[in-house]
């Protein structure tokens, strides 16, 4: 009888926060600026320069920590965390290991097995360290520092989870949360959302866990589920040859579709923790828990309900519409301008998820304005352009935004309704097609598809298809 294994795993995700500046400096966080220009003493880590707290990290921790049913630590301290590395300029990280700000949390996913709770561990406020460069022409390496001192918060979940399925469910569920508090955009092409996956294999059944490795280098959702497949199948073939599985902190090649031992896993106490000389203590009062309490936004699962009884609008639409924070923005402000929920819900649903898949875009890269999409929308239903034109004319607001009622009238798109010169083409066409008139007078009804089709050809799509049909009918 072959051996039934678990899985077990658990995660550490770092979130970049959405602060405009760093976490214990002023220097800005935007990404992508030229190397090493968002720097000062503080964040190179220059002899006597002193760190700041910035306030909006704490309350961005908060918010998440409360949105994640966590206690809030009344009293947490920052921490160093010492390690010698190229990126880390001060030779020690500022975190929290003895007094984290958020504890005994919970987050409930999804899965195909219904609802479950992963446990959260705990939360804490930490900084992020620079960038190394590798130049493989000049065999050097180089260092950015621009992402130095960026506010990080480090998520960690028990170990609750126990598949790849489970561990997306949970990942998406945090990222949508932290997405629609504003804290952070959860880029994990940018490196704004980095989970680090901590996975062992036991028999099933068995009380202990077995010895666990930890991954880095996961920077997509698809990274992490291969990662955790092929991390699992390695533990167990090593056990099922009767070797152990070495502690260790390994990196997966998501090209090569596996893993390699980067270093063995050190201790806690190998990075000599103590408190940092240089911050004080942070007290955060019940008023101040209150006040963040009330600025919690209305999430996901508070919208889906709302949207089913204020919008009445299928599940389907309902979980695209709240998928992202951004959609359901653009969503809700369409709506508010031209109150016609069923008709910006199909534009977003239809044209807008089939130009993001085309451009291979996300949701949270939509640039047009709910303002020109609800012009388009009261175009199309004052009858002034047809659905042909309105869907031409979306992908111009697609693009650039522009404003549709003024590019209707700059290239003369508007529908002809006059019925006179609209009688004049249709009496042409029928004109013209002896035989088409000739089969729908035989009871062809398909015949009239035809003329309606040639009749709108000629008036280059700007005809409203309903007079034309009646014209037709009225002229035969």
């Amino acid at each position: 009888m072959a051996k039934q294994y678990e899985t077990v795993i658990g995660l550490e995700v770092h979130v970049e926060l959405a602060t405009k500046t760093k976490i214990f400096c002023g220097c800005s966080t935007a990404f992508g600026a030229e190397p090493n220009a968002h720097t000062c003493p503080v964040c190179t880590g220059m002899p006597g320069s002193l760190p700041v707290l910035n306030k909006q990290v704490v309350e961005y921790a908060m918010a998440v920590g409360i949105a994640a049913n966590c206690e809030i630590t009344r009293v947490c301290k920052f921490d160093r965390k010492n390690y010698f590395y190229p990126d880390n300029p001060q030779n020690y990280q500022i975190s929290q290991l003895y007094l984290p700000i958020c504890r005994n949390g919970y987050v409930e996913i999804e899965t195909a097995d219904g609802k479950k709770r992963v446990g959260i561990h705990e939360i804490h406020m930490e900084e992020d360290a620079g960038k190394l460069i590798h130049d493989e022409w000049e065999d050097c390496t180089l260092v950015d520092y621009n992402r130095s001192g960026v506010p990080l918060i480090e998520i960690v979940s028990e170990p609750d989870m126990r598949s790849a399925e489970e561990v997306i469910a949970y990942l998406e569920k945090l990222r949508l949360i932290i997405q629609y508090l504003g804290a952070s955009d959860c880029k994990l092409q940018e490196g704004s959302m980095r989970a680090d996956v901590n996975l062992s294999v036991r028999e099933v059944g068995a009380e202990k866990f077995g010895t666990r490795t930890e991954m880095k280098n996961l920077n997509s959702f698809r990274a992490i589920a291969r990662a955790i497949e092929g991390e699992k199948e390695r533990q167990i073939e090593l056990l099922e040859s009767g070797q152990a599985v070495v502690q260790e902190t390994r990196r997966w090649d998501d090209a090569k579709e596996e893993s390699y031992a980067m270093r063995s896993k050190e201790d806690a106490q190998d990075y000599r923790y103590f408190p940092d000389p240089d911050l004080v203590p942070v007290h955060i009062s019940e008023e101040w828990i209150e006040r963040v309490k009330k600025a919690q936004p209305e999430f996901r699962d508070e919208k889906m309900a709302r949207y089913k009884q204020e919008f009445d609008l299928p599940d389907y639409d309902i979980d695209i519409l709240t998928g992202t924070k951004h959609m359901a923005d653009l969503f809700e402000q369409t709506v508010a301008l031209c109150g016609q929920p069923k008709k910006v819900s199909n534009w977003l649903m239809v044209e807008t998820m089939r130009l993001l898949k085309e451009q291979e875009m996300e949701p949270e890269d939509i640039r047009f304005s709910p303002e020109n999409l609800a012009k388009l929308i009261g175009l199309v239903e004052s009858r002034a352009i047809n659905g042909t034109v309105a869907k031409e004319v979306f992908e111009k607001i697609f693009d650039e935004d522009i404003d549709p009622e003024q590019y209707v009238e700059e290239n003369g798109l508007k529908t002809v309704n006059d019925e006179g010169a609209l009688r004049k083409t249709v009496e042409d066409i029928i004109a013209s097609n002896p035989q088409s008139v000739e089969d729908y007078r035989n009871g062809k009804e398909k015949a009239i598809g035809f003329l309606v089709g040639q009749t709108m050809k000629a008036m280059k799509g700007k005809a409203d298809p309903g007079m034309v049909n009646k014209l037709l009918k009225e002229l035969l």
